[in-house]
């Protein structure tokens, strides 16, 4: 069942970057570096909808070794088809309730001035610069309601790896706590990057002197997870 996960994410890594690089590689190669108010939308709304569903999907595959490593007889009951079926279908519906609640509620705000977005894509944090809005009581909203997703997968992901490690500590082989801690360990440190960067870039009080280390951050929660993942999984 774990390769059904791996599809679910393999799929969402290819939507996430794709939706990203590919305008921003065409921007810095052509002296054109605009974008149309509905494909800056569309771009807000997509880059929300693969990040939290990608979130969810790792929140999942943790749950999945969980009960493989620490259930194994039980392993084909607790993961039969139709709970991984619910679990991706709950990851997809998040992501696009989320995506929906932040394109909304940002693009309700109010734009003058300038239209220059200082970053690589369209995300909140930047258009939230150029709003001439002075509340974002909407946007407080919709950051508040990620926040809880992302604890409530925080929370989950160390539970289930705190399980995991105990029940490796246990193993007679060193052989196969190696192997358990191979495969582990790099998928909690790609969730932790992806989670805390994420949490940083949203959080941190917006400011109008342009900062490089709003577009460093936001590699970190666009770019590298679907970089790093086939690598992960593929060694």
């Amino acid at each position: 069942h774990m390769y059904f996960f791996l599809k679910n994410l393999s799929f969402i890594d290819l939507c996430y970057i794709s939706t990203v690089v590919p305008k921003s590689i065409i921007n810095s190669l052509s002296s054109d570096s605009s974008i149309s108010f509905l494909g800056c939308a569309s771009q807000l709304f997509l880059v929300v909808l693969f990040a939290a569903s990608e979130i969810c999907v790792l929140t999942a595959m943790s749950y999945d070794r969980y009960a493989a490593i620490c259930s194994p007889l039980r392993y084909v009951l607790i993961m039969n088809k139709t709970a991984c079926m619910h679990m991706a279908a709950a990851s997809w519906l998040s992501g696009g309730l989320l995506g929906v609640l932040f394109s909304a509620s940002t693009f309700s705000l109010t734009f003058c001035g300038s239209n220059a977005v200082q970053q690589f894509f369209c995300d909140v944090p930047p258009l939230l610069k150029i709003s001439c809005s002075e509340v974002h009581i909407v946007i407080d909203v919709s950051v508040a309601a990620a926040l809880v997703l992302d604890a409530v997968c925080f929370t989950y992901v160390t539970l289930s790896y705190v399980l995991i490690f105990s029940a490796v500590l246990r193993m007679p082989s060193s052989e196969g706590r190696t192997k358990a801690f191979s495969t582990c360990l790099p998928h909690l440190t790609v969730i932790i990057i992806f989670l805390f960067t994420g949490a940083f870039a949203y959080l941190k009080p917006p400011s109008d002197s342009p900062s490089a280390l709003d577009p460093l951050v936001s590699v970190f929660y666009t770019v590298m997870p679907p970089t790093m993942n086939p690598l992960i999984y593929s060694l």
